[in-house]
């Protein structure tokens, strides 16, 4: 694809198909929340592309970082960092990231990137990160995830009836929330592009660059992070890993994230 000819991808995309979408907070049901107009069409200055990345605590830092250093050298990129408040946010890790802006004052994005980590899945349950994260895809031409990211947009009813990954010991519970889980490490359905675990954010990165700003603009990108992984094992897909330790990593994430993931499903009005 050129930078000349048109996108078929690039439109608004909606939340599920429904009139509502309500997730509790603290065990409470909240006022249901209004599906946005399907009339409202992105407007966006088009020599710039406003890049927002969600942090919220408890997050994978390379789950952000990576596509950062990838989208952040996309021409025209402005790139903001969002969160709650402008404290600076925990990661998984170790490490804190500082936000540039808040929920309540950031921009409509043309681009929105959900990182994840184990913080995403108390995330899935804030109505406010939530309500913003609809509010932001009312508006924006991309949607992305990486990792468990996928689980905060399928709990603002993203992902109802598309196809979507995520990292793979949580990837059977992306049914609960309406998604028709794949095996695959970069998924696009639509707008909506989800990215298996950690690193493979870098690829939908790349992929997503190559969408915005060409293929070639994308290469250099490549090239200039020096992007050619040459791992020292080949254990990094779970068609490969030992099975028994596959099953045990699988039942691990059912056991620690299920209910969490079960609370934001029977919350959804489909």
């Amino acid at each position: 694809m050129t930078n000349q000819e048109p996108n078929p991808r690039v439109h608004p995309i909606r939340p599920a198909e429904s009139d509502t979408v309500a997730v509790p907070v603290g065990g409470v049901d909240p006022e249901p929340v209004a599906a946005p107009d399907p009339e409202v069409a992105p407007v966006h200055d088009p020599d710039e592309v406003r890049i927002a990345f969600l942090l919220f605590p408890g997050l994978t830092p390379l789950d952000l970082v990576g596509p950062a250093e990838v989208l952040a050298r996309v021409p025209g990129a402005a790139v903001e960092y969002v969160a709650a408040t402008l404290d600076p946010v925990p990661c998984d890790t170790g490490p804190a990231l500082l936000p540039t802006t808040t929920l309540a004052d950031a921009e409509a994005p043309d681009v929105l990137v959900v990182p994840g980590g184990p913080g995403a899945f108390d995330a899935m349950l804030d109505r406010t990160l939530l309500d913003w994260v609809r509010r932001a895809a009312e508006r924006a031409t991309w949607v992305t995830s990486v990792c468990t990211g996928a689980f905060v947009l399928g709990a603002a009813g993203l992902l109802a009836g598309k196809r979507a990954t995520t990292h793979w010991a949580s990837k059977p519970m992306l049914a609960d929330l309406g998604a028709d889980p794949v095996d695959e490490r970069v998924v696009d359905d639509g707008a909506v592009v989800t990215a298996a675990g950690v690193s493979a954010g870098i690829d939908m990165a790349l992929w997503l660059a190559a969408e915005l700003a060409g293929t070639p603009a994308a290469e250099r990108i490549q090239l200039q992070i020096e992007y050619d992984p040459q791992p020292p094992f080949d254990a990094g897909s779970a068609l490969r890993a030992d099975t028994a330790t596959v099953a045990r990593a699988r039942a691990a994430a059912e056991e620690s994230r299920g209910a969490r993931v079960a609370r934001a499903a029977a919350a959804m009005i489909r």
